[in-house]
């Protein structure tokens, strides 16, 4: 049952015909995973807590830095210096304290990734580390949890769900040689409360059945242009993470089971 503070809350999307109530508790009883409480991971926390989410599980080690705050919305100033998690807790539960808030101040690894992501219903992964991302998505296939992906860099951005396959790691089977981050190649602001928007968005219809969510597809977006396509993502017979001959391994199994 919704309190009447939440009634009036989420009065806008009780009335949408494929949310309504019975979305709408679903979205309560749900857990997500937020892994990098940065540009995309707190644009996608604050959509998912104003929405009704009722966990935000947020994994991130790091501190609030002066140059995070031209994309990084959910921080102000005064956040300088602050644990990102903590301070994007602070905001979280101001802006909606019916939505529970979980803070895991550690770095995202092979020895506690499958422990973190085993306890929530769906992860979304915002980070900007081709080593943590393949560590998501190994976990998330372990576990038999949907992964929400999105990455910016420069003007364009992208966003996909894998649930089962193709995987993320058909994407990107290796770290691209010149991988680029945001520091070196820079990121338009704007863009990452855009990106994030689209992975709560996409969060919001797994969880209450809405729509169609972009599963095994890839919506890139460029911002110079303001154009946008979506492309099929391919299962990659493979995949280092979820080709039937590589789970099926011994030494694959060996890794999962480590």
């Amino acid at each position: 049952m919704f309190s009447d503070d939440e009634v009036e809350r989420y009065s806008r999307q009780l009335v949408l015909r494929d949310w309504g109530g019975p979305g709408q508790q679903r979205l309560k009883r749900a857990r997500v995973l937020i892994v990098g409480a940065g540009g995309l991971g707190g644009p996608a926390a604050l959509a998912l807590a104003g929405a009704g989410a009722g966990t935000l599980g947020l994994v991130d080690f790091d501190a609030v830095a002066l140059s995070n705050l031209h994309r990084q919305v959910q921080f102000d100033t005064a956040d300088v210096g602050a644990p990102k998690i903590e301070a994007a807790a602070h905001r979280l539960r101001g802006l909606n304290p019916h939505t529970a808030v979980e803070l895991h101040p550690v770095r995202l690894g092979s020895d506690n990734a499958r422990d973190l992501v085993r306890a929530y219903d769906l992860v979304l992964d915002g980070t900007d580390d081709f080593t943590a991302r393949a560590q998501v998505n190994a976990a998330c296939m372990a576990e038999g949890r949907s992964l929400v992906s999105g990455a910016v860099a420069r003007w364009s951005g992208q966003v996909g769900v894998f649930t089962g396959r193709p995987c993320w790691r058909c994407l990107v089977p290796a770290p691209p040689p010149d991988a680029e981050t945001c520091a070196a190649v820079g990121v338009a602001g704007p863009l990452t409360a855009l990106i994030g928007g689209l992975m709560a968005l996409e969060a919001v219809k797994l969880l209450t059945g809405a729509g169609e969510p972009l599963i095994g597809r890839l919506l890139l977006h460029n911002g110079l242009t303001g154009q946008a396509r979506t492309v099929r993502v391919a299962a990659d017979p493979e995949c280092p993470a979820c080709s039937r001959s590589r789970r099926h391994s011994p030494e694959s199994e060996a890794r999962e089971g480590a």
